[in-house]
């Protein structure tokens, strides 16, 4: 699985992408090659008007064929993050479940 990032108007640290990292390999792992790539963005949903808000969104794309996104806003991009995380892992595996049936 490759974790791509991209930021705008946010700066990502270090550590915050190692967390990206590591909170959706636990996220994801358990669907294997079914990954294909993962974008996470980071942006500043005031733009230069300044406040709190940040967003987080995910867009997962699944082999063969197909895409899951999930976005979550909060003060903390380590919170929106997870709650993000969270959101596509569930989102996958019901995707994923109906195409078995």
């Amino acid at each position: 699985m490759q974790v791509q990032i991209r930021a705008r108007h946010v700066e990502v640290p270090e550590v915050l992408r190692a967390h990206v990292e590591r909170r959706l390999g636990f996220a994801l792992a358990r669907f294997g090659v079914r990954i294909g790539r993962v974008l996470v963005r980071f942006s500043d949903t005031n733009g230069d008007r300044g406040g709190v808000d940040q967003r987080c969104q995910i867009d997962v794309g699944l082999r063969p064929s197909g895409s899951v996104q999930s976005e979550d806003t909060d003060a903390d991009l380590f919170v929106a993050v997870n709650r993000a995380a969270d959101r596509v892992a569930r989102a996958v595996a019901r995707v994923l479940a109906r195409e078995r049936e």
